[in-house]
Formats: C-alpha cells, structure tokens, sequence
C-alpha cells in the first residue's frame, strides 16, 4: 500500500529538546549552567525517557510534565545546579522549544502532497498545544495524539494503535519518524514504515528491529513517503 498518513514524535524530532539549556545558559548570570549546558541537556533528556520506560514496565503511569520535571531534578542535581530559579526558568522553556528549520516546509510539502500528517508523543496534550503553537506548526498538521488517550508510555503497542484508530489506515500505509532509534526500532516491530532521524550519527540500537531507513534531517520526508 501506497504511505497516506506521515506521524512524527515531537520532542527530539519536531522539536530540540536541547534548545531549552542552550538558550538558558546565553543569558545573562548563567555561568555555571553555561559550563556544562550540554551535559544538562542531555542528562536531562537520557532520564526523561529512562522514567518513561520504567514507568511503562511497571505500570504506574504519570503525565508527561511530572516526568519531564523529574528528569530535571535529576540533571540539576548530577551538574551540581542547586538553583530553583534556573530550574523555574528551564520548565518554561520546555513549553516553547524550537522546531528544527527545516519543519514547517516538510509538513507542508506534506499536506500540499495530499498525507495526512499527525504527531504521536509521550507528551501530553497541553505540553503538545504549547509547544505546537509556539513553533507555529499547527496548520501543517491533522492531529496531535498523545499516549494520555491509552495511560501508558511508548513503545507499548497500545500507543502506536492511535493512529490507525485516527486516520483509519492500515499499518503498511503509515511513515512513523522518530529521533529516537529504539522508537523507531520499536514502530517497524508494530508494522509501520519507520525513518529513523539520527541528527547525532548515533549506533543502530540493538533490538530485535531496526528502522526501515535513517536519515540525516526531516528533509527528505515528503521524498521518502512518496517514494514507498
């Protein structure tokens, strides 16, 4: 079958979930952060989906943001960051990332190609909204499906069934793209057509799948579901 629906997860793939460090530490008064920003960042991201997955495991599900906040706690503390006014300034920043440039014209290539185009994130509605309307992407896109609607993180089967649920499509018609390769990974295992967005040239994750192609950007996308 011929690819109708294109799906995104949103942070780490529409959306740099590092622009909130980087734009904290350029400001002024933030020399420590400015010092190890990077790291923040990183360790902030690492135990934000650490959290997702175990709490998917054991089946104590919490809203996205509850996650997204201990995940920080976390960062801070291991940087040594003992400063509850970054930390303030930080979550606020989380609810306006930047969506990586080359976004907005991929998603309308898309939708100017006839695709239905949606996002499916860990996140939670209102994050999602927020972080939607602050990179101005919201036209581009038919929905926004967050995993709230089955109480349970990805990668569980349950997640990915949103979409079909939604768009009534079948799984050989959908391009599922993640920056997260064990997202991906996990997708092609469920029957979607998967691009993994390796922005860091990372290894391939070692799962019993692999995603169907990787790529370097989003640019490519409209190319790519065209072409399957």
């Amino acid at each position: 079958m011929p690819i109708t629906t294109c799906v995104f997860d949103a942070y780490g793939t529409l959306f740099d979930v590092s622009a909130a460090a980087r734009i904290a530490a350029d400001e002024p008064g933030r020399d420590e952060l400015a010092a190890c920003w990077h790291k923040v960042a990183n360790d902030w991201r690492l135990k934000q989906l650490q959290y997702t997955w175990l709490r998917a495991v054991t089946g104590d599900h919490a809203d996205f943001w509850d996650v997204t906040q201990n995940g920080l706690d976390w960062a801070m503390e291991a940087n040594g960051l003992d400063d509850p006014e970054l930390r303030e300034r930080l979550l606020a920043l989380y609810w306006e990332l930047r969506a990586y440039k080359e976004v907005p014209f991929m998603l309308a290539h898309l939708k100017a190609a006839g695709m239905n185009t949606a996002i499916l994130s860990n996140g939670s509605p209102n994050m999602l909204d927020g972080a939607v309307s602050s990179a101005g992407i919201g036209e581009h896109l038919d929905d926004v499906l967050s995993v709230e609607d089955v109480g349970v993180f990805k990668p569980h089967a349950s997640v990915y069934d949103l979409v079909g649920k939604r768009f009534g499509c079948a799984k050989d018609e959908v391009l599922f793209v993640s920056s997260n390769g064990w997202d991906a990974a996990c997708a092609t295992g469920y029957g979607f057509a998967t691009a993994w967005v390796n922005r860091a040239g990372e290894p391939v994750d070692r799962l019993p799948w692999t995603p169907a192609h990787i790529l370097s950007d989003l640019t490519t996308i409209p190319e790519l579901a065209a072409s399957l």
